[in-house]
């Protein structure tokens, strides 16, 4: 199960992923009480074993603003909507997450081979439709966001099928400050749950 943890802004939230074994860690640059600046995201990996996944997450960039964040952050991944992709200069070194929405979900004949699908607004805690996620995770690497906490990631995880978990909202303490505590909740439930 691969357990990505999104919308980080302290050195105490980065190290809670690290500690609890994320696979990936999310930094946001788009309109956001979780929006960071490139140079703070690159700080904040200053640490982060090299097996971490360094995502940057973006919504309608502007390839000038990509160009930076992919300069100044060094992001292993960028996380966009699906149809930004075209308009930005993305290179080979770079893995495509594109996301999906409730409503926005691709027809059978398109799968890329890894997607995001989530709730209708990115980082609200709003929950993804299960039934739509479970189709899709059939077909592709899917990994589901939205609404998720570690109160519920075991249930979302038995009814999708997912091949990853994304959470940002559900592990904070107020909105925009990260909880450490439920961040280590939060991976090791999705682990468990991925045992049985």
């Amino acid at each position: 199960m691969f357990v990505k943890i999104c919308g980080l802004t302290s050195a105490a939230a980065v190290e809670a992923a690290i500690h609890g074994g994320a696979d990936a860690v999310g930094f946001v640059f788009a309109d956001s009480p979780r929006r960071v600046t490139p140079e703070a995201a690159r700080a904040l990996c200053r640490n982060l074993p090299p097996e971490i996944v360094r995502v940057a997450v973006m919504r309608h960039p502007s390839d000038a603003a990509w160009q930076e964040v992919r300069t100044v952050f060094q992001p292993d991944w960028l996380q966009t909507d699906a149809a930004d992709f075209a308009s930005l200069k993305i290179g080979k070194d770079y893995a495509r997450l594109p996301v999906y929405r409730d409503a926005q979900a691709p027809s059978q004949s398109f799968w890329p081979a890894t997607m995001l699908f989530e709730g209708t607004d990115s980082g609200a805690g709003r929950q993804a439709d299960w039934r739509i996620a479970a189709q899709l995770a059939a077909q592709t690497d899917l990994i589901l966001a939205g609404g998720l906490d570690p109160t519920n990631v075991a249930a979302a995880i038995a009814a999708v099928g997912p091949w990853g978990v994304d959470v940002s909202s559900g592990v904070e303490s107020s909105r925009g400050v990260k909880d450490p505590d439920k961040i280590i909740d939060f991976i090791a439930r999705a682990r468990a749950a991925e045992t049985h």
